[in-house]
């Protein structure tokens, strides 16, 4: 329960472009549920996804007769305009409308430099995924009982939309560069401003060149960027808050009552607790389930058929144990939203 969405899940996004929200793949204006992340950095950790948005959603440019942009998925997802805009969805959170601007921006810098890009929409946020996570019990026992934590599942019914990654918008940018010639690909990514590397000098990591339209269509976009001094600032502030709110939710008696009943219940299944600290034992079962597979190491679909009924009899068991904990833990995390140490 320690996450914190697409910025968090992917945090080198913000420090390769000197604003996080500038360049992250956005929400299209929905709550992501913030233990989706804690579900793929564990998948990551098993070789089931690689976290790469920050060099698909940062990359290149696109081909003269490409710039269609990120097409609609539906809903409330961006879509294309004739010129190869994005269109922010008229409900789009504020961080939504900031990146799509960004992207349109990037666009319209780079087409006055000689060079096409294609606004990239980033990543849509599969809703389906987040009904195991446990905040309406109905849901979420009715997901587990056939996928379990979304583990194994995903191998076994690898065209299932309820088990899929979240999905991202192919990046047109990078094919467009890697066919120009040498000479001119130089010139486009010092048109961009891209760092196609990350450097650090003196413990700071390199922010893009100031003339480049990445960082010119962030200013557009944000205004002038913060001062070392004021962004230290505000994460530290940041920092402080998310303390109080891991305080608050550790500390806080019921919860802490509730969360050794869930542990005690766990063990009497025969399920090892590793811990009953309220803000980690809601995933502590699904990650010793996706611990199993070793780093790397995708199982196959025959293997992964045979663990999964092991899975899904986790899950539910670990839905039973803790139905009272998540329904007081969550209204709880609403008021104390935590990201802890996996942010």
């Amino acid at each position: 329960m320690q996450e914190s969405g697409w910025a968090r899940a992917f945090p080198l996004c913000g420090d390769i472009t000197g604003r996080t929200a500038a360049r992250r793949p956005p929400s299209n204006g929905q709550v992501i549920p913030l233990r989706l992340r804690s579900t793929l950095t564990a998948l990551a950790a098993t070789g089931l996804v690689a976290l790469s948005a920050c060099g698909q959603s940062d990359s290149g440019a696109s081909s003269p007769g490409e710039a269609q942009g990120g097409a609609a998925r539906g809903g409330d997802s961006a879509s294309a305009a004739p010129g190869g805009e994005l269109t922010v969805p008229e409900d789009a959170d504020p961080d939504t409308k900031n990146y799509y601007l960004t992207e349109n921006a990037i666009a319209a810098c780079m087409k006055k430099r000689g060079f096409s890009y294609t606004p990239v929409p980033g990543i849509t946020p599969n809703e389906d995924l987040n009904a195991g996570e446990g905040r309406d019990y109905g849901l979420a026992k009715k997901y587990r009982e056939k996928y379990g934590f979304g583990t194994y599942s995903r191998i076994v019914y690898p065209n299932d939309p309820a088990v899929a990654l979240p999905e991202e918008e192919s990046d047109p940018n990078e094919s467009y560069r890697s066919s120009l010639p040498a000479a001119q690909q130089k010139k486009y990514d010092k048109a961009l401003g891209r760092l196609r590397f990350i450097r650090k000098t003196n413990g700071v990591i390199q922010r893009p060149p100031k003339d480049g339209c990445l960082a010119q269509a962030e200013r557009k976009v944000y205004g002038p960027p913060k001062s070392k001094a004021e962004q230290d600032r505000e994460n530290a502030e940041q920092r402080e808050r998310d303390k109080q709110a891991g305080q608050a939710l550790n500390g806080d008696p019921q919860l802490v009552s509730l969360a050794q009943a869930y542990a005690d219940c766990l063990r009497k299944e025969g399920i090892t607790v590793t811990t009953t600290q309220p803000t980690s034992i809601a995933d502590m079962v699904k990650f010793q389930v996706s611990d199993q597979i070793p780093p790397g190491g995708m199982p196959g679909k025959e293997e992964a058929l045979a663990k999964l009924p092991g899975e899904i009899d986790l899950a539910l068991k670990d839905l039973e144990c803790g139905k009272q904990f998540r329904a007081a833990y969550w209204p709880n995390y609403d008021k104390n939203p935590y990201v802890g140490n996996n942010g």
